[in-house]
């Protein structure tokens, strides 16, 4: 894995986890010494990144990406469609979530940020290990999205949009 492709990977494990994260399990998770963690984490402060380094590890407290959350409605067959989409064009799909009339927000973080992200997703689905939340709720939808621009984030709703999957504001 890249330098650069790590630094991204660290993180969208930060931005995700609603606990600190130690440099060990980073280091673990990603093959690499805890100094080299160390030096990557500097960079990603360098890159806008508000990191706070705990006795109980990493916690991120705003990151320079920009964020928009998108209603959306499709069709299972729809889903690689739409995640590929997102990557394609900058985005990471932070979340997803459903308003559901009995449990009101249903929510599970995704950060899929890659196209091989977006196939383990796919797989992780098509081989029954679960199903996609939009199923409870007909096909209905939200993602936050994240990118580094608005522009990036404009882009991204005009490709969904021309592909059918927006859901228009009442």
């Amino acid at each position: 894995m890249k330098a650069i492709d790590r630094r991204k990977e660290i993180a969208a494990v930060l931005v995700s986890s609603d606990t600190p994260v130690s440099g060990s399990a980073l280091s673990e998770k990603f093959g690499v010494s805890r100094q080299i963690i160390v030096q990557d984490i500097s960079l990603l402060k360098a890159a806008g990144y508000e990191i706070l380094s705990t006795h109980h590890g990493y916690i991120v407290q705003s990151t320079p990406l920009k964020e928009r959350v998108f209603k959306l409605k499709h069709t299972r067959d729809d889903t690689e469609t739409e995640l590929t989409t997102i990557v394609d064009l900058g985005g990471t799909v932070a979340d997803v979530f459903v308003w559901h009339k009995v449990y009101g927000k249903v929510e599970a973080k995704l950060n899929i940020f890659s196209r091989m992200h977006v196939s383990q997703f796919i797989e992780g689905v098509r081989s029954g290990k679960s199903t996609e939340l939009m199923d409870i709720t007909g096909g209905y939808h939200y993602h936050t999205i994240r990118a580094e621009s608005e522009e990036i984030l404009d882009e991204i709703e005009k490709a969904l949009d021309s592909k059918g999957f927006i859901v228009p504001e009442i």
